[in-house]
Order: C-alpha cells, then sequence, then structure tokens
C-alpha cells in the first residue's frame, strides 16, 4: 500500500495489515481503495492501496542519509549497465575504486554488468577509457518507492511524480 504523509507525498510503502492497523487506529484515511473488503468475524474494511497518515511525519530528504542497497541503485539507473547499456548480470561498481580511496557514497556507485566491472577492475574511469553514461548522484526519493515494490499498480500513478509512475 502507498502511504502518504499528511501533505499528499508519498513517503512510504507498507503492507495492507500495516495500512489496516493506521486506518484502524485512525492514523491515517483511506485515499484509494481496492474493489473488494477485508473482512474478519465481526467487521469489514475496504482494502486500503493508497493511505495518508493524518498527522504530518518528517522525513529526512537527505538521500545521502539513506542506505545504500543493490536494488536502489539499480533503480536509480534504470537497470542497466552505466557503462555499456545491457541490462543483465548487473552488479555495483565503485567508479573511483575503493583501493584508489573512492568511497562506497550514491556519488561513487554505479549498475555495471559483469563483464564491464571485470574489465574496469581496480582502475580509475580514464585509466580503463570507461565513464558512466550519467554523473551518479543521490537519488529522488520515489526511487526508494520503485525498489520497496516490483510493479507500480495503477491506483499509486496520480500520487507519484511522473518519472516514478
Amino acid at each position: 500500500m502507498l502511504v502518504l504523509n499528511a501533505t499528499y507525498e508519498p513517503v512510504n510503502v507498507c503492507t495492507v495489515r500495516r495500512a489496516a492497523v493506521l486506518l484502524l487506529k485512525e492514523k491515517a484515511e483511506l485515499v484509494e481503495r481496492a474493489a473488494w473488503e477485508l473482512r474478519s468475524e465481526h467487521s469489514q474494511l475496504p482494502r486500503p492501496v493508497v493511505i495518508r497518515l493524518v498527522s504530518y511525519v518528517n522525513v529526512p530528504r537527505d538521500a545521502q542519509r539513506r542506505k545504500i542497497t543493490r536494488r536502489a541503485v539499480f533503480a536509480r539507473d534504470g537497470w542497466s549497465c552505466q557503462y555499456c547499456g545491457s541490462r543483465s548480470s548487473l552488479t555495483v561498481d565503485h567508479v573511483i575504486p575503493r583501493s584508489k580511496g573512492g568511497g562506497s557514497t550514491w556519488d561513487n556507485i554505479v549498475a555495471s554488468c559483469a563483464p564491464c566491472n571485470r574489465r574496469k577492475g581496480d582502475r580509475l574511469p580514464a585509466q580503463a577509457n570507461m565513464h558512466p553514461r550519467k554523473a551518479p548522484r543521490p537519488p529522488h526519493a520515489h526511487v526508494f518507492i520503485a525498489v520497496a515494490t516490483p510493479r507500480i499498480p495503477a491506483a499509486w500513478k496520480p500520487w507519484l511524480p511522473a518519472e516514478a509512475a
């Protein structure tokens, strides 16, 4: 389920169970619902698809502080190698190798296919004559929503930025 902040900004994805609990505790309100309902022995609840938190939650906007995961790097880079464009055998590559002082930061990690990663080795981009197609940078917040679910449901699209939907 897509979770919107009180200001209708997407902030997270949660399970149906968590969404139901937030609705029952009146910490969230239903924005979009599915065609069928959640039922228990004594009650029923519309199945949430998009919920909005009743009170504003301060979400850190500093993507530098967000955890770097392989899936997040792949999603940021469009699930393709930043050296050749391949979409298979993806790994992550440090543009400036750690052995040469490069850090594990959003600005230094890109998606790379295994053959390109092996060919570059621990050389600098200029030494290997291999430069990323796009300069690596911290991802937008919507990348983390895309990472949380394999496909974006149609009901979420009006609530997400155009590049995320």
